[in-house]
């Protein structure tokens, strides 16, 4: 059997696996192993704060926590590597896309995940990041270009209210009809 074409390591998350040599598009890396449970058990372990369950269907669920299951430290990603597929109520992780060496290996874990456990603004993967980190430059820009608008405005609200000042005087002096 060859050797695994990815490794366990560090990464922004936690925990990661990354490819430790190119894989191709669509290879068939990895399976998500563990007990199987029935609802309640699921229903259970999830209360009891388990995170490794994979739903394969609404009766049958994989406890992925044990340490032999190294499909357990693919992490989320908006934008993914990988996929998984199920087959004989097995769960399989391939490829969407050639790999890089050292390129951590993501799946999308679904909407439902990313809402209730990880949370919509709290995910990490470099999607969101990026897409954070870009909404922040644009407030700080809207938010300069509106204290140099409110400055500029300033400035011209001065020499507005000086010129009106004096447009006042003039049309009191007409009135009176003095001079000045």
């Amino acid at each position: 059997m060859p050797p695994r074409p990815y490794r366990l390591g560090r990464s922004l998350t936690g925990l990661g696996l990354f490819a430790t040599r190119p894989i191709k598009k669509k290879m068939r890396i990895a399976e998500y192993r563990g007990r199987r449970l029935g609802i309640d058990a699921a229903l259970k372990a999830e209360k009891s704060g388990n995170r490794y369950l994979y739903e394969v269907n609404s009766k049958i669920t994989i406890d992925g926590a044990k340490h032999g299951n190294l499909a357990r430290y693919f992490n989320h990603s908006c934008n993914p590597n990988c996929d998984t597929f199920i087959r004989n109520k097995r769960v399989f992780i391939r490829t969407l896309r050639n790999i890089k060496p050292e390129e951590e290996l993501t799946y999308d874990y679904g909407r439902d995940y990313l809402k209730n456990v990880i949370g919509l603004e709290n995910c990490l993967c470099s999607r969101c990041r990026k897409r954070r980190k870009k909404m922040a430059a644009e407030a700080r820009a809207k938010r300069a270009r509106k204290a140099k608008r409110l400055a500029n405005a300033a400035a011209k609200g001065k020499t507005k209210k000086s010129k009106t000042k004096k447009k006042a005087v003039k049309k009191d002096t007409k009135k009176r009809g003095t001079k000045r």
